[in-house]
């Protein structure tokens, strides 16, 4: 067994040695697990950016995986998505999810599994007072990206994508971070005592 000094993420602490089929059956997995949390989707009057469970999953993933797997997977799944699997919030696909209103948000999600995951290889996805400053960071940049985007791709003035890309969103968010804040150390916790 690798000693838990030795770990980064909860992905080497479960498995050790990943041969390159259990890489690939990792993102097999975590394709499905993004493609069903986005399915967890409401629309928001106004805005053309649904509610999803999409950006909890990347949280999760991201740290779990760690940035090289988080990112593979990620960008996995935005192929097939591209690709016409309907894998996209409410079972939509195309590239024109990656090109419109929410490519942003997609994008921001890619680039977040890369931030989550070099956190989590600094350990800050073991301990609440660490944790909740990487998912923070995490949601940060899926909404920086997502806010940039929306706000070019629209035309609309700053409050108006503020008011239609962020605003609706910051109840769920909070909650997102709290159930990622609170399911990792207690995962590790799990972890550390096998």
């Amino acid at each position: 067994m690798t000693e838990m000094s030795q770990v980064s993420n909860l992905r080497t602490a479960l498995i050790q040695r990943a041969s390159i089929a259990t890489q690939i059956s990792l993102i097999l997995t975590g394709t499905v697990f993004l493609a069903l949390m986005a399915q967890i989707s409401f629309p928001i009057p106004g805005s053309p950016v649904p509610f999803t469970g999409q950006t909890l999953g990347v949280l999760l993933l991201g740290t779990a995986y760690g940035a090289s797997l988080g990112f593979s997977t990620m960008a996995f799944y935005l192929l097939m998505g591209i690709l016409g699997a309907p894998i996209f919030a409410a079972g939509s696909h195309g590239l024109e999810k990656i090109a419109g209103a929410t490519g942003g948000y997609l994008v921001g999600m890619l680039i977040s599994t890369l931030v989550l995951g070099a956190l989590a290889g600094r350990k800050w996805d073991q301990k609440i007072k660490t944790v909740i400053p990487t998912m923070i960071i995490g949601n940060s940049v899926v909404f920086t990206f997502g806010l940039i985007w929306l706000h070019q791709y629209t035309g609309q003035s700053w409050a108006w994508t503020f008011e239609k890309g962020f605003t609706p969103f910051i109840f769920g968010e909070v909650l997102k971070i709290a159930i990622a804040s609170t399911a990792l150390p207690v995962v590790w916790r799990f972890v550390s005592k096998r």
